[in-house]
Formats: structure tokens, sequence, C-alpha cells
């Protein structure tokens, strides 16, 4: 008997299971976007220069729009003075489907002389562009967005917004993301967070 009601209860969470799995399909194909937006929390440890939860996943998209939080890992001194003025990447995409180094899109930041401040970064034809957005607070919420305009990219970081050359082929951007990284030349000085949530 009480084989019979634990078979009963299994084939009856499986029928659950499946009817959230079908929910979750039919709202997904309505909105294009995942149901349940959280930040993701990016970890670079002190030493190295790449995230943890940067494992390569393919992108084509006319848009990439994210929020981003910075805490107080974010403040920093390099062991050399000229590499405060490096730009550490934050988030964005290799583009023309070829290698970062030569085509993509992304957004940087850097601590330097006492603020916290937003790049775009862009590489056309392995040559790159770099173009300061302004300054954000540490714990403030800052809405990014890369948005692909012809022969431009139009990056914006909450009210303010730049225009940068796109000289990519394809019609929209096409390649993999690009996750958060330390470095110029130095590795992290210590552990830094960076929050990513995805718009």
């Amino acid at each position: 008997m009480y084989y019979l009601a634990f078979l009963l209860l299994l084939s009856g969470c499986k029928k659950i299971d499946h009817l959230v799995e079908k929910e979750f399909i039919r709202q997904s194909s309505v909105s294009q976007k995942p149901l349940l937006q959280v930040y993701i929390p990016y970890f670079i440890p002190k030493g190295e220069h790449f995230a943890n939860n940067n494992a390569y996943a393919p992108v084509e998209t006319s848009e990439l729009k994210f929020m981003v939080k910075f805490d107080s890992s974010a403040i920093y001194t390099c062991k050399q003075a000229v590499n405060q003025y490096d730009i550490n990447k934050l988030y964005g995409f290799s583009d023309n489907d070829d290698d970062h180094h030569q085509f993509s899109a992304r957004f940087g930041w850097s601590w330097t002389k006492n603020a916290l401040r937003l790049y775009a970064y862009v590489y056309n034809e392995g040559a790159v562009t770099k173009t300061e957005l302004g300054t954000v607070f540490i714990g403030s919420e800052n809405v990014c967005r890369i948005a692909i305009s012809g022969s431009n990219y139009i990056f914006s970081v909450n009210d303010t917004q730049v225009s940068v050359p796109r000289k990519s082929t394809t019609p929209s951007a096409k390649g993999y993301l690009l996750y958060p990284y330390f470095g110029g030349d130095e590795t992290a000085p210590h552990n830094i967070t960076i929050l990513i949530k995805n718009l």
C-alpha cells in the first residue's frame, strides 16, 4: 500500500513538473525573455584576471541591455601608478562572428581619480577605441545598453549616450558574450564582486 502511494506521488510530481515546464515554455515564447531576472554575481579572485560564471555563450542580437551594481570591492589601487588608468572589462559581446580582439563592443570600468568610471570599449578590425561615458556611484543600480544602429554602436549608461563606429558587416551583433575581466597589465589586487542583471 505504501509502495502504491509512493508511485502515485511520483507520477503526480511528474505531471506538475510537466505542467510547469509547459507554462514556462508558453510564457517564454510570448515574452522572449526569462521569467526570472536576477542579479548574477561575478567574482574575480585576488591575483586573477577572469571572473567566474564566464562560460562561453554564443549571442546574436541587436541590443544588449543590463543593470550593473558595484560594491566597495571596485575601489582599488594598482601596484604601478600608470596601471591605474588601465580599463577593466565589464560586459559585452564579440562581433562579426570573429575573435573579440578583432571585433567587439563592451563596457569597461576603472577606479581612477577617486571615482568609478564607465567606458565604451570597442574593437574594429583589431584597433581599439575607448570612450569615457561618465562616473557612477558605489552601490547604485545602473542601466547599461549597447545597441546596433547601422554602422554604429550606441552605448548608454543611465541618461548618457554616445555613438561609436562599427565596422562589423553582420546585420546584428554575432559572436559570444564577454564577461567581467580585471586588467590591463595587473591582476585583481583583492577579491572583486560585480553584480549584473540582464534586462
